[in-house]
């Protein structure tokens, strides 16, 4: 009789436990977001308790790597992705996402400049933007390069940190930004820039690291970079270099899964994420708010826009292979 009496518990017990978790997950928003987003230095920590606070929504947000690794996860996973909303894929590798989102006319759309909608159908809304900037340290001595072209020059040999496009989305950024300017001559400004190259690094972080450890005078990075270092060490050091020529941008976007049943709660996650999470989204991630309408501090007057911004998003995906094929080529040929 005891066995009997504590197999009956036991089973009671697990059946509790057992519908516990699904009975939660009815109640959460579940959002995939790239890992410097939900990490610890990203605005994910005052974000989501605020959102959450402001709406009685609570929000599992799982860091799914980079965005190419985050679309790369929601294609595996396909139908059965639980995500409700993805943050962070960016324009130039929208188009691989757009089959799994649902088109949000948010009201906040009214406040994002034209220019940077770059999906019509606004599966992809974005909520911030940046543009990929030469940075170089102006305590180094060094003459302050005026063009792509200028930094072939002999005067920077070995002077200048460069990121590798087959593994990091800033490389790619650059490897457009020549194509945008110099069309199908973009491979001879490789093969220049090859004396001017220190090293090429395998993503930002890396590269960065190198520039303000003292490597070298010149990094690929974003005319927003200096504002971290104004904000956090209240230094103008290092400074964005404008091109009159023009600049590359990129363009973060966030949309909603397709088939969510929390399509409600979805929404009003966007509309945070456009309004009162801008803020600490350009903070967090030295990057420009989408919202035109928010007034950013003043230490992004050293995060200055460049005149003219080319889009990544118009760039197709044999045309993108054919590029990194072409550096490849050129920047391992000897």
């Amino acid at each position: 009789m005891r066995k009997l009496i504590l197999f009956i518990l036991i089973a009671m017990i697990t059946s509790v436990l057992a519908a516990q978790p699904a009975s939660e997950s009815d109640d959460v928003l579940t959002v995939y977001s790239y890992d410097s987003f939900s990490g610890t230095w990203g605005p994910a920590g005052t974000l989501i308790p605020a959102f959450e606070e402001e709406t009685g929504i609570k929000v599992n947000l799982v860091g799914a790597g980079d965005a190419v690794e985050m679309l790369s996860r929601i294609e595996l996973e396909g139908e059965s992705c639980p995500a409700d909303v993805v943050l962070g894929i960016t324009d130039d590798f929208a188009y691989r996402a757009y089959e799994y989102l649902e088109p949000y006319d948010s009201p906040v759309l009214e406040d994002i400049p034209e220019e940077l909608q770059f999906d019509p159908e606004h599966r992809l809304i974005p909520f911030d933007y940046g543009a990929f900037a030469f940075v170089y340290d102006s305590e180094s001595g060094i003459r302050k390069p005026e063009s792509l072209e200028d930094l072939t020059s002999p005067e920077y040999k070995d002077k200048v940190i460069l990121i590798d496009p087959r593994t990091s989305s800033v490389g790619l950024g650059l490897l457009y930004w020549t194509y945008n300017q110099f069309g199908d001559e973009a491979v001879s400004w490789w093969l220049d820039m090859r004396d001017s190259t220190l090293t090429i690094a395998d993503g930002w972080s890396s590269a960065y690291g190198l520039f303000t450890e003292g490597e070298a005078p010149i990094v690929l990075s974003y005319t927003t970079s200096p504002v971290y270092h104004v904000m956090n060490d209240d230094t103008t050091r290092y400074q964005a270099i404008i091109f009159p020529e023009g600049h590359e941008a990129t363009i973060e976007g966030i949309g909603i899964m397709k088939g969510t049943d929390k399509r409600e709660e979805a929404e009003a996650f966007i509309d945070f994420i456009l309004t009162g999470g801008q803020m600490d989204i350009a903070l967090a991630n030295s990057m420009y708010p989408a919202n035109g309408s928010i007034e950013l501090p003043d230490a992004f007057a050293w995060a200055p826009k460049p005149a003219i911004m080319y889009t990544s998003g118009m760039i197709d995906e044999e045309t993108r292979s054919h590029l990194v094929d072409q550096w490849t080529e050129a920047m391992t040929a000897r």
